[in-house]
């Protein structure tokens, strides 16, 4: 492994720590930033990068996180007592959270099936019980999201070290 590689290596896992912050933090794209990073690697680095097959998975992987945040919002919905309105407004309210940063971030779900349950004529304690479960399910996405992040770079940077010592 050369010097170029080595520095290159770390400037790529140090970017991918700022988006495996970004899992969790507002404004950072998180698996999309760590995915891309890993693709940039390979196109500066050729061979010495990842595998097409890794950075194949990290495709997936990046979906399947993407798809975990309005899932695990919309189940966390749903396991305190929210119906189909309650979910359909964690994920919209979900959707629309993200321009408004951190507050809108966790407002947005619990807003959006709040607001959704008690226009289907659920009185306010059971629809705020359904908004709960939306941010306790965005938090766990949030959970999940991390762990996929680490994943990713792990297997980013064992593929990378692999590959540099064969």
């Amino acid at each position: 492994m050369t010097t170029w590689e080595i520095i290159g290596l770390a400037l790529a896992l140090l970017v991918m720590l700022v988006g495996t912050a970004g899992s969790v933090l507002p404004m950072l794209p998180g698996t999309p930033l760590v995915l891309g990073t890993a693709v940039l690697h390979r196109l500066v680095f050729g061979p010495a990068g990842a595998s097409w097959i890794v950075l194949s998975v990290l495709v997936a992987l990046t979906l399947f996180s993407v798809l975990l945040d309005y899932v695990a919002t919309a189940y966390g919905a749903k396991k305190l007592g929210a119906t189909w309105r309650g979910v359909v407004g964690a994920i919209l309210g979900a959707m629309a959270g993200v321009f408004f940063s951190l507050p809108g971030i966790v407002l947005g779900p619990f807003l959006g099936a709040m607001g959704l349950e008690m226009l289907g004529g659920k009185a306010w304690k059971p629809a705020a019980k359904a908004g709960a479960g939306a941010v306790l399910g965005l938090f766990l996405g949030g959970v999940g999201k991390l762990a996929i992040c680490g994943s990713m770079m792990a297997l980013f940077a064992i593929n990378v070290l692999q590959r540099a010592l064969h």
